[in-house]
């Protein structure tokens, strides 16, 4: 599956650095990795943490359930930071993104070599790509989403924000880009692609975190303990869902079809995306006590639930069907927080 190769250009290694960043980040011993089955794959992206540098990335082909951990130093001879907070795929390239190390790093998601970074950043929390030479990246301390070019690997401009430091998850429907501002705000911006600025704006809940569309055009919500679903078109709360677990975030996703969603309150609920209600008996009983992260298979409509234990050791991920079977149990790095699936 793999051979070592003990060279390392130490040019590159410096050159893919983050300007500011005072972590250790190598070099070490590299090794090369095949592409692993045309079309299958999925990344964890594990957090590790806060001012430990010790983020890292792992990858886990579903039909095989082989699992290897911290592909990124393996195939780079370079940590990949501190607090690892998402990755996306556009294209033939992956964007891991790398929040306090104030990074984007750029691999090939197949070999998971380096093509580059994005530096320049403060703290980026997500990115979501317009075209091939536009997308945003949202930013947990600043007043304004940064603009980057995904091919060049640099910020091409900013998007004001004012009075909203923290933004975090976007979706996109039509030409619109609807972000949430996470860190004591209640906002949903709306962004025009076309002009680059915010023309609308939606008052949810206390803290809005997650976001995710469906396919009849609503948009959901997770804030102050509710669920909130918004009609894209005419930016209305058309329903409001109280949720169970008072103070815990909610991490939202869509089946395949985009017609089920899925959310962590505790446990795992189910429902359908045109439901009166969330229902009263979760679709699978998990222990009574917060989950990390959440995703669901685009093609399969597999689950995966992260957990972070201890938020020291290394953590699990829990694989499920469709129909809440388990599946598989994965170990991971330390508090894998995010999925990216090829």
């Amino acid at each position: 599956m793999k051979r070592f190769n003990l060279l390392i250009t130490a040019g590159l290694l410096l050159l893919m650095l983050p300007v500011g960043s005072c972590m250790k980040y190598g070099p070490s011993q590299t090794e090369t990795f095949l592409p692993g089955p045309a079309g299958e794959g999925m990344f964890i992206i594990n957090e590790g943490n806060f001012m430990y540098a010790n983020a890292s990335l792992t990858y886990y082909i579903p039909g095989s359930g082989k699992t290897e951990n911290e592909v990124f130093i393996r195939a780079n001879g370079i940590n990949l930071g501190d607090v690892a907070q998402s990755m996306s795929i556009y294209g033939d390239n992956g964007y891991i993104v790398v929040n306090n190390s104030g990074v984007i790093f750029v691999i090939d998601p197949d070999t998971f070599r380096l093509k580059g970074s994005i530096t320049g950043l403060i703290s980026p929390r997500y990115i979501h790509f317009i075209d091939a030479r536009k997308a945003y990246v949202t930013d947990l301390y600043q007043e304004k989403i940064t603009i980057v070019d995904p091919q060049a690997f640099r910020i091409s401009g900013h998007i004001p924000t004012p009075g909203h430091r923290s933004t975090e998850k976007m979706v996109q429907w039509e030409n619109y880009v609807f972000v949430t501002c996470w860190s004591y705000d209640n906002k949903i911006l709306v962004i025009d692609t076309a002009t680059d600025r915010i023309t609308d704006s939606l008052e949810v809940g206390h803290q809005p975190t997650d976001l995710v569309l469906d396919r009849n055009g609503k948009i959901w919500c997770a804030a102050a303990g509710n669920l909130y679903r918004i009609d894209a078109r005419s930016r209305n709360i058309e329903k409001i869902f109280p949720l169970r677990a008072d103070g815990a975030r909610t991490h939202l996703a869509l089946n395949a079809f985009s017609d089920t969603l899925y959310y962590l309150n505790k446990s795992l609920w189910r429902m359908a995306i045109n439901q009166a209600t969330t229902g009263n008996t979760p679709f699978i009983v998990l222990d009574d006590r917060p989950y990390y992260g959440l995703a669901v298979d685009p093609v399969s409509s597999d689950i995966y639930v992260a957990d972070a234990l201890d938020y020291v050791q290394p953590g699990k991920v829990y694989r499920f069907n469709p129909g809440g079977e388990p599946v598989d149990t994965l170990t991971t790095g330390i508090n894998p927080g995010s999925f990216c699936f090829k």
